[in-house]
């Protein structure tokens, strides 16, 4: 197919990008900027906050991907409505809209972010376009935010004061088997209009995950909750030891408090593999910021 990714020079898409390619697909890679693009496919210019440049960079796409939020503004809720609601108006003859949201329990108290979430899945299929939604909890990977957010903590503490979001529960998944799910869907005609939820092989207490990251690393940890360190106290703690700022760490926190795990496995019967475990994915994300420091 003839497939554009917006956000392709983020974390997920400029994975997401060359594994295209790789399956045969005419990737085009929307940015504002296309002459700073140096990653895989065609770079063409988009702008979500305009939509007539999302008009002309999806001329002839049969599909696209949509990889676009923002969490490290104050007004993400509505930006992010803003430009799902223009990418839907832009993109009204395509075959197919590709999205990765959130996981998290319709039925619960989500957070702002993973409200926000699914607030941007409905408004892209609002003119009738078929859209593939895939929900991911912790995304495992060098330069993810979430696993960005771990591995500093472990490596800037030896101990750690922490709200009682250290043992809600998630599902993480290496970013290599998000970007198989993702390229594994559009072969799929059965999946058009339909939402999976995506994780590991394993459920983990964000207690569990750093505690593992620690061992894998050979660090000490010691864990110490409170339950009074309110989700603002928590964000300015964050970056206080990580290089997480407050907006984006108030974000991530409020959703901290939201159990996001697998609920439907549908998808693996869809695209079959077996997504790789915590500790390998911590092992491959710790390996990219090894070799990306060293070409640095």
């Amino acid at each position: 197919m003839r497939v554009l990714v917006a956000g392709a020079s983020g974390f997920v898409g400029s994975r997401l990008c060359p594994a295209l390619e790789a399956a045969g697909h005419e990737v085009l890679a929307m940015t504002r900027h296309p002459a700073k693009y140096r990653g895989a496919g065609k770079a063409v210019r988009g702008d979500v906050a305009d939509v007539g440049s999302l008009r002309d960079a999806l001329k002839g796409v049969e599909a696209a991907y949509y990889l676009v939020h923002s969490l490290d503004s104050a007004d993400f809720e509505r930006r992010d409505a803003d430009a799902a609601r223009a990418f839907a108006r832009a993109g009204a003859g395509l075959r197919r809209i590709v999205y990765l949201g959130g996981l998290g329990d319709d039925d619960d108290a989500l957070s702002a972010h993973l409200a926000s979430r699914r607030e941007v899945e409905r408004l892209l299929g609002e003119t009738g376009v078929p859209v593939t939604v895939l929900r991911a909890g912790i995304v495992i990977g060098h330069g993810g935010t979430s696993w960005e957010l771990t591995r500093q903590l472990v490596e800037h503490l030896p101990a750690m004061v922490t709200p009682r979001w250290v043992d809600t529960r998630t599902q993480p998944i290496a970013v290599a088997d998000i970007v198989r799910y993702l390229v594994g869907v559009l072969d799929h005609p059965e999946a058009a209009g339909r939402t999976f939820d995506v994780g590991g092989p394993e459920v983990l207490a964000y207690r569990d995950m750093l505690r593992r990251v620690a061992a894998i690393e050979g660090r000490p940890l010691l864990i110490l909750p409170v339950p009074l360190l309110s989700p603002r106290l928590s964000s300015y703690w964050l970056s206080l030891v990580t290089d997480i700022d407050v907006t984006t760490g108030r974000t991530l926190v409020d959703s901290m408090t939201n159990e996001v795990v697998v609920r439907d496995d549908a998808i693996r019967r869809i695209v079959e593999f077996e997504p790789m475990g915590y500790d390998e994915a911590v092992l491959q994300a710790l390996g990219e910021r090894a070799k990306s420091r060293r070409s640095a």
